[in-house]
């Protein structure tokens, strides 16, 4: 087969990039990140990764599979990124035993593909079961599940994904052969289905399916590709964006942005300005109103209310680094068909505060939670017990820093966009580009030209310049600007070997307020977001790294008080101004004046990329001298009363929340979940369950939070069986949410081995729920 005519199909970008190959990453935090992410998929076994794949095809095991997430649903959803990952790696550094491992598992895929006889690759456990039910149209979709499966297609994607990879990046023809016979399986899955069956299916988080589909039209040349994509694009989310409206709250965030990825990448295939334009839509609702400064978004995976962000700093369940790891993506799409540098300004923050910093920079475990409550801390991977999505995105994150250094348009103009030690290779013109820089630990970043040539060498303008002089020399001499441009310093000659360009970079200091929330303030320098590491608890031994639980991915320690933190004082300018520079440390700064500090360290500012295996403030309260007391004394009570409940609490479930239902082993029928005044529900015309942990059987209370005015709704709920209660919401509690506490008789946890399987189940014609919130509790609070 040969590819699209892409003048004819696609749409011209304006601006193109150079292969990652052509791109070398030198000196400098970028390099230690990618060197050490290299150490951690070597360290990964390819056998393990492969294992669920050999199982379903029914051949022999070379090995057992990793747990934790890996055996419990999501079974083969790393091997996908691992592969991603792998292509990324060798293409950034070159290191031949990348390509080895990289060639290895795409020798026994093909094993595994030609064993299944029809093109398909799965790890799924049953997968044939359920995939056979699909094709016949019998689809049972829910928001995290379909037909009883952890999120298939978001499962099935990832190996999409990295099999394309590894024929477009890293050059592997075996690969492409792979992809298109696993496409010709799909094509025959669901031929028969219909639209709106199509549409069922895509209720479940899916990934980035339409994207992919789009990769292989180009790939191919095949038509019927380019359909799929536009199949699997889900109009419940698309026609909201065509109308610019924004409906994301309440919804789970990483489901989303792989859809509007797609999008945008379908709308670059076809011209489809209206697409386009919705992906723009979302991208300037999330970045301007929906982030967090370090580039991150959503409070336990969902988007929260967008005039509301005060559970961004009292949640312990952060920006989630799959998150900004999507939206890097949209913004590198977006930058290449506009050439717009708002899409650099935000790729720039992000990368620095969140992708960067979600790398333990030793032993290379990665983030799933960035916590912004003040005081509280991140758990790390372990490279074999840890198996989370983060995972899987974050291997992929360290070896791709070369994307979009540097870039060029139509007439072979060079673009400057990030200011990272690398070194280009221009190819087509004899040209490189060395670009020395400490950046941001200097202010300054000199780029060194080899070869000869005339062109325009274009360096972006960073938004967070602002009114600060942009001076640039070549060769010792100060240039102007041949533009004039905005967004771009641009200087036009004919260039020789030995030119050397000298770029100032000044930077401020400023603080920045959480949107909706002028109470608090993040610090940040130029593109640097400044955090400080806060010791409250001086004797306690923090556990830092992941184990092979379900929910090990979340920082589930001790809760740090706000009243025992320190607050700016007044006027955040003026706090900003009386910061004092650290002598002979870069970036560093010590707050001692206007600030109520009631730690016994004084506090310091350092680049939040830096700060690993600590508790730490990036978030800022912002109150005066006459507030403070009352401050205090407020956020102690409130903090009293949730410890206290928390305290009570052995294991709790969010209804309607990805990973909480996923942990919890959510099953249901006729199940449907949303959110309402801020909350998630979940209810069933049938009936729903989770499995509880109460592993030292203490548990005597189930609390169940309801909606005040939900009406004519019968149901019950048991525990292993026994019925725990009939419930009837009468509708009489008014427009609140209110809870109701259920004993638990002792014979069901002296027989419950730790377990206990929470099940709802409507009477006939009702509705069990909404449940907004489940608690098992030692004793009522």
């Amino acid at each position: 087969m040969t590819g699209l005519a892409i003048g004819q199909v696609c749409a011209q970008p304006q601006i193109s990039l150079f292969s990652l190959n052509q791109v070398e990453i030198k000196d400098g935090p970028f390099l230690h990140a990618q060197q050490v992410n290299i150490n951690y998929l070597l360290e990964l076994d390819a056998d393990k990764l492969l294992a669920p794949y050999r199982r379903e095809a029914g051949l022999d095991a070379i090995s057992d599979s990793y747990g934790n997430w890996e055996n419990t649903g999501l079974d083969g959803h790393i091997a996908g990124h691992y592969i991603t990952a792998l292509s990324l790696s060798y293409a950034s550094s070159k290191d031949i035993r990348l390509l080895k491992r990289l060639q290895y598992m795409l020798a026994q895929l093909q094993l595994v593909q030609d064993a299944n006889g029809d093109g398909y690759l799965g790890g799924i456990p049953s997968g044939e079961k359920m995939w056979n039910q699909v094709g016949t149209g019998k689809i049972d979709a829910d928001l995290f599940s379909m037909n009883k499966t952890w999120v298939p297609w978001y499962n099935l994607h990832k190996m999409f994904a990295g099999l394309k990879d590894a024929y477009v990046i890293a050059g592997q023809h075996n690969a492409k052969e792979i992809l298109l016979d696993y496409g010709d399986w799909v094509k025959y899955l669901v031929k028969n289905l219909s639209h709106g069956q199509i549409q069922k299916m895509l209720i479940t988080e899916h990934g980035g399916m339409n994207e992919v589909f789009v990769d292989m039209a180009e790939i191919s040349g095949d038509q019927e590709y380019l359909q799929l994509a536009k199949s699997f694009s889900q109009d419940a989310i698309l026609n909201p964006l065509l109308k610019s409206e924004d409906r994301l709250n309440g919804l789970h965030a990483n489901t989303q942005i792989p859809k509007i990825v797609g999008f945008k990448r379908y709308a670059d295939a076809t011209g489809n300005k209206e697409w386009n334009a919705a992906a723009e839509f979302f991208w300037q609702r999330v970045v301007n109103h929906r982030s967090t400064a370090i580039g991150g978004n959503s409070i336990k995976e969902h988007f929260h209310a967008i005039e509301d962000f005060e559970s961004m700093v009292k949640d312990v369940e952060g920006p989630e680094t799959c998150n900004t790891y999507n939206m890097l993506k949209l913004s590198k799409m977006l930058y290449l068909t506009s050439a717009e540098t708002q899409y650099l300004d935000y790729y720039e923050r992000a990368l620095y505060n969140h992708i960067l910093a979600s790398q333990h920079p030793e032993h290379g475990g990665l983030v799933y939670f960035t916590s912004m409550r003040a005081g509280h801390y991140r758990k790390y991977s372990s490279v074999h017990d840890s198996m989370w999505c983060c995972v899987g995105s974050g291997i992929e994150n360290h070896g791709k820093y070369g994307e979009l250094i540097y870039a060029q348009d139509a007439n072979d103009n060079l673009y400057v966009n990030l200011f990272i030690a690398s070194k280009l290779e221009v190819i087509n013109k004899k040209i490189t580009l060395e670009q020395d820089t400490l950046f941001p630990e200097e202010e300054t970043s000199v780029i060194r030209v080899k070869g000869e040539g005339q062109f325009s060498l274009n360096i972006r303008r960073p938004k967070w310049l602002a009114d600060r002089k942009f001076n640039i020399s070549v060769n010792g001499k100060f240039v102007k600007d041949s533009t004039k441009n905005k967004t771009y310093f641009s200087i036009k000659r004919k260039w020789h070997h030995g030119d050397l360009v000298k770029i100032s970079l000044p930077m401020a200091t400023k603080a920045e307020a959480l949107p909706s929330q002028a109470k608090h303030y993040a610090i940040v320098h130029g593109p640097i977001v400044l955090a400080a590491k806060v010791n409250p608890f001086p004797n306690e031994k923090l556990n830092f790294i992941g184990d092979d639980s379900r929910m090990g991915h979340i920082a589930s320690g001790q809760v740090c008080p706000p009243e025992a933190l320190p607050v700016m004082l007044d006027n955040p300018d003026e706090f900003i101004r009386k910061l004092k520079p650290v002598a002979g440390q870069a970036l560093t700064y010590i707050a001692d004046e206007q600030v109520s500090n009631p730690l016994s360290e004084p506090v310091k500012l350092v680049p939040f990329y830096k700060l690993h295996d600590s508790r730490y403030q990036v978030y800022w309260p912002n109150a005066t001298q006459a507030e403070l007391a009352a401050f205090r004394q407020q956020e102690a009570l409130k903090a009293a009363k949730l410890a206290a409940i928390e305290k009570l609490t052995i294991d709790k479930v969010a209804p309607g929340e990805q990973q909480p239902e996923s942990d919890h082993f959510y099953q249901g029928e006729n199940s449907e979940a949303g959110v309402h005044m801020g909350r998630h529900w979940r209810h069933t015309r049938a009936w729903f369950s989770y499995e509880l942990n109460d592993e030292q059987q203490r548990a005597k209370i189930l609390r169940i939070s309801y909606f005040g005015l939900d009406n004519g709704r019968y149901f019950t709920i048991l525990l292993n069986g026994n019925k725990i209660a009939d419930v009837e919401l009468k509708g009489d509690k008014g427009n609140q949410f209110f809870d109701l506490d259920y004993s638990i008789p002792s014979s069901v946890i002296n027989s419950s081995n730790g377990k206990l399987t929470l099940k709802f189940i409507a009477k006939p014609g009702s509705v069990a729920g909404g449940i907004y919130g489940v608690r098992l509790m030692s004793a009522a609070k």
